[in-house]
């Protein structure tokens, strides 16, 4: 094709290409609504803001009370199988430092609502000495009145087998001891407080206050 032929059909392109003309904002003509129509607007706006409103209050009516008898019926999670916490059948055993060392020790003292009667001991402790070997022992009275003085110290572990607390190189240790308490009557009730010992001097690190245990099942 000549090169002449090209520039006629570019020319025929260009004077026949649809055109899209830009005006200023300005210069455009606004369809406003008239005032009648604008009422209309307002109106039917204002029913559909009546009718989301009248959803959102059925759903909140709607929704359960959470405290409510239906409520109550619906199956959860229960804290039962460990006993109610008053009677105080399971307890938190704080342990204090006696040495000014800083150490620390925490007991949850839990029994179980069954037929075995043990009692189980999830022990740890920190900031004692790196790489030692600490016993936790527990003493009781039965003069139940707040002031612990029994000196009938006996070391907890796995079941009658005592067991030590070995502290890491930041001097923490963890163990989860048990202690059975068959031969003990339901219904027994204690004061009862805890220590823990360093096991090769026989020195008290940690020690708790006095708290109160009954013997369930």
């Amino acid at each position: 094709m000549r090169a002449g032929s090209y520039f006629y059909l570019a020319f025929v392109r260009y004077c026949f290409a649809p055109r899209v003309l830009l005006r200023p904002i300005h210069e455009a003509t606004l369809s406003l609504p008239s005032p009648r129509a604008r009422g209309d607007i307002m109106r039917t706006r204002l029913a559909s803001l009546t009718a989301v409103v009248a959803l959102v209050a059925a759903c909140v009516t709607d929704r359960s009370d959470p405290v409510s008898a239906t409520a109550s019926q619906t199956p959860g999670i229960s804290a039962s199988s460990w006993g109610p916490e008053v009677p105080p059948f399971n307890n938190e055993i704080i342990l204090r430092d006696v040495t000014g060392s800083g150490g620390f020790g925490h007991v949850k003292f839990r029994q179980p609502n069954d037929a075995d009667r043990v009692v189980y001991l999830d022990t740890w402790v920190r900031n004692l000495k790196p790489n030692a070997t600490y016993q936790l022992q527990r003493a009781t009275d039965t003069a139940i009145n707040d002031d612990c003085t029994g000196t009938n110290w006996l070391t907890l572990g796995k079941g009658a087998t005592p067991q030590v607390l070995t502290t890491d190189d930041r001097g923490t240790a963890r163990e989860d001891l048990f202690r059975n308490l068959g031969t003990t009557a339901v219904g027994s009730t204690f004061d009862i407080h805890f220590r823990v010992i360093e096991q090769a001097s026989g020195l008290v690190a940690l020690e708790s206050s006095c708290y109160q245990f009954v013997v369930t099942q």
